[in-house]
């Protein structure tokens, strides 16, 4: 494309290959990434075009149109409209079946991608055996330890609990009575009082009275 044409020998080839209506802003936008026409020298170039008479221009409203002159161009008759109507209908088929092979490939890809390959998968056989080579030697440990709690001690441990928990209930329960005992007749708070007695409660220590 040489500066003096400004564009119009390109603009000429493209509205001849496409052989469609476009308007100057259309032109441009399909142009103008490629080959870096302005908007102002397309407009230019194809209103000469015009004048020249190398393309066609039609005027609706404000808007121009311009498209290619079809006097260039063999006249098609019905047989020629049908066998390209024939053709049309092929080729939208074949694009279909391309775009639907299309999608399945790339769902095909994107699953390939995720998965490992065989050397990730080989280390990570060799990272499971690893941590199942660690388990099986600590259940071993186990299995030789002397030391294993007998279910009967399990048992005793259990009920000494149970006992020392309801001993706590119990002298939690009457620690309780007292105070409130005292604090009928006492002018401060509670609060104040366990302050100056220096008394901390369960609560005060965030601490919970296990379950039986």
């Amino acid at each position: 494309m040489s500066k003096k044409d400004n564009g119009a020998t390109l603009i000429l080839s493209y509205l001849n290959e496409k052989n469609r209506p476009y308007s100057a802003q259309d032109v441009f936008c399909n142009l103008q990434k490629q080959h870096g026409l302005g908007k102002t020298a397309v407009v230019k170039a194809m209103e000469l075009l015009a004048l020249e008479g190398k393309i066609k221009e039609k005027a609706y409203g404000k808007q121009k149109i311009y498209f290619a002159d079809q006097s260039q161009f063999k006249d098609v008759n019905d047989a020629d409209l049908k066998a390209m109507d024939r053709q049309i209908s092929e080729l939208s088929a074949e694009v279909q079946s391309l775009t639907q092979t299309c999608r399945q490939l790339d769902a095909e890809l994107k699953e390939l991608n995720s998965s490992l390959t065989t050397k990730e998968m080989q280390s990570e056989i060799q990272e499971l055996k690893a941590e199942c080579s660690g388990y099986r030697g600590r259940l071993e440990k186990i299995k030789s330890a002397t030391n294993h709690v007998t279910p009967e001690e399990k048992e005793k441990v259990y009920k000494e609990r149970n006992v020392y928990v309801k001993e706590w209930k119990k002298r939690k329960r009457m620690a309780s009575d007292m105070m409130n005992q005292i604090l009928e007749g006492y002018p401060k708070s509670k609060k104040e009082f366990l302050d100056e007695v220096g008394v901390e409660t369960d609560e005060d220590c965030k601490v919970v009275v296990p379950s039986t």
